[in-house]
């Protein structure tokens, strides 16, 4: 049987420079090369430094020598692989990831909310909000794994349609990272582990840029939702990656992911006014842990209150969760906010919301993520056959 383990050469990953190599993996959509901790694109790498191939090797030397009973489909998966690509581990690791982030990550109630957002349904309200604020390995394989992401660039994007309420008409889509994973981790547990180590920001950014390159095949009449962490958007990459043209700006909403820490508002207003001026808007999460409090929605002017399956319940059955729905739905108004639903799983939920005066909604219902640009193209001709452009101010949430 053939040896698919790295060479020895390049197995000391973590004890050389990181990679400067430009090179890419055969092309897939949103597996783009992205900026690097640095935020430039990478200068072609030293002929003496670890070349692309070896962090290649090195990830699926990672795979191939875990013992890990659950990751036994994944190991053997990936050997197929490589026996029917035996002189291109870069293309055998390349569908490998496709296919895992399709079966263990799109398939994760997760992905109705924001990718690195605090709290998912299920969890328990006394977790902090914020994904950097729960405790993440700092081992020493853990560090090298993002290490790899950033280095390799090996970056995809999935996209979930948001749908108009309540005509059902695609009026955008929420992008969605997508990492190299063995285990199934969530995107959440990525981010977390970014940030214990000090490159959450890096490895956000790598996400936008990555997410940004896909979104191009989405028709300009279409909106699309970027998920960014409040310091994130305050960081000078994030405007020059937004205003780089690729998608524009009248078309991007971002969404505020985690609660914005008190001292955070003024310089999140500060980075966000110019570009907010020139036609991108803004979204924040108006239920759940992660909520932004009523001052500051009063004091940001969202262009989008979402509302997450914690407030769908709340709607379905009526207690406390409804009394929180009425102050937001109250705020909306006030500030001319559109309202999301997010998490719709039911025909209960869908009409639930749609009662509530939801502008648009996303869920497994609706559309679940996809790598897949084939799922992508089928959302986009829907989109195209509908009348977008003639309901009610729904194909471009937030603006009258």
């Amino acid at each position: 049987m053939t040896d698919h383990r790295a060479q020895p050469e390049c197995l000391p990953q973590e004890e050389q420079p990181m990679s400067k190599d430009e090179s890419s993996l055969p092309a897939a959509a949103g597996a783009e090369s992205s900026p690097g901790p640095g935020g430039q694109d990478s200068p072609p790498q030293d002929a003496e430094g670890p070349t692309l191939r070896c962090q290649v090797l090195e990830l699926i030397n990672d795979v191939l020598t875990d013992t890990a009973p659950e990751g036994e489909w994944a190991r053997a998966q990936l050997r197929r692989l490589l026996t029917a690509n035996p002189d291109e581990p870069e293309r055998a690791l390349l569908q490998h990831l496709i296919t895992v982030t399709t079966t263990d990550l799109t398939d994760s109630p997760a992905d109705d909310a924001a990718p690195h957002q605090g709290l998912r349904p299920g969890q328990d309200s006394m977790v902090p909000v914020n994904p950097r604020d729960l405790p993440a390995s700092r081992d020493r394989r853990g560090t090298k794994r993002i290490r790899a992401v950033l280095g390799s660039r090996m970056l995809l994007t999935a996209f979930q349609p948001i749908r108009e309420l309540p005509v059902g008409n695609v009026a955008g889509f929420e992008a969605l990272a997508r990492f190299v994973s063995r285990d199934g981790a969530s995107a959440d547990t990525w981010f977390r582990e970014a940030a214990a180590i000090g490159l959450g920001a890096d490895l956000e950014i790598a996400a936008l840029h990555s997410a940004l390159s896909a979104a191009r095949e989405i028709p300009a009449h279409l909106f699309v939702a970027f998920n960014l962490s409040p310091a994130t958007c305050m960081d000078p990459r994030v405007q020059a990656l937004l205003e780089s043209g690729q998608v524009a700006l009248d078309r991007i909403v971002i969404e505020l992911a985690g609660r914005v820490v008190g001292p955070e508002l003024d310089g999140l207003m500060r980075a966000l006014g110019p570009l907010r001026q020139r036609g991108l808007r803004l979204a924040v999460d108006g239920s759940g842990a992660g909520a932004a409090s009523r001052d500051q929605i009063l004091q940001l002017v969202p262009d989008i209150i979402k509302l997450d399956r914690n407030f769908i319940k709340g709607l379905i059955d009526p207690g406390e969760a409804q009394s929180l729905g009425v102050d937001v739905v109250e705020l909306a108004e006030q500030t001319g906010a559109a309202l999301s639903a997010e998490g719709i799983e039911s025909q209960a939920e869908l009409a639930a919301v749609t009662r509530a005066g939801m502008a648009v909604g996303q869920g497994y219902l609706l559309g679940r993520p996809s790598v897949h640009p084939l799922d992508w193209s089928a959302w986009i001709i829907e989109a195209a056959t509908a009348d977008v452009q003639g309901s009610a101010g729904y194909g471009n949430p937030g603006r009258p």
